[in-house]
């Protein structure tokens, strides 16, 4: 049951909504092609190992884990939920 001014079901399609977009930018940072055999971050060498179990891959764990870090950080503004996203 909705509230307010909404129809029913407008809670679930945001709920849906947000999980399609978070899918999507999970998609778009999977790799794909040949791995880089040095880190793009640090100019390390990247371990086969790795280059082996993630396709594609251009950062060496500690990049990766440091670029992640920075990524959830700056994150965390639901637009959908928001008020002001609402009022536009």
């Amino acid at each position: 049951m909705a509230g307010g001014w909404s129809r029913d079901g407008a809670v679930q399609d945001q709920i849906d909504a947000s999980v399609d977009d978070e899918v999507q930018r999970a998609r778009s940072q999977l790799g794909n092609g040949e791995s880089a055999l040095y880190c793009e971050g640090c100019d390390e060498a990247i371990p086969e190992a790795r280059r082996k179990a993630i396709p594609g891959v251009r950062l060496c764990i500690a990049c990766q884990s440091a670029h992640e870090k920075q990524e959830t950080t700056a994150r965390g503004f639901n637009r959908r939920g928001s008020k002001d996203s609402q009022l536009r």
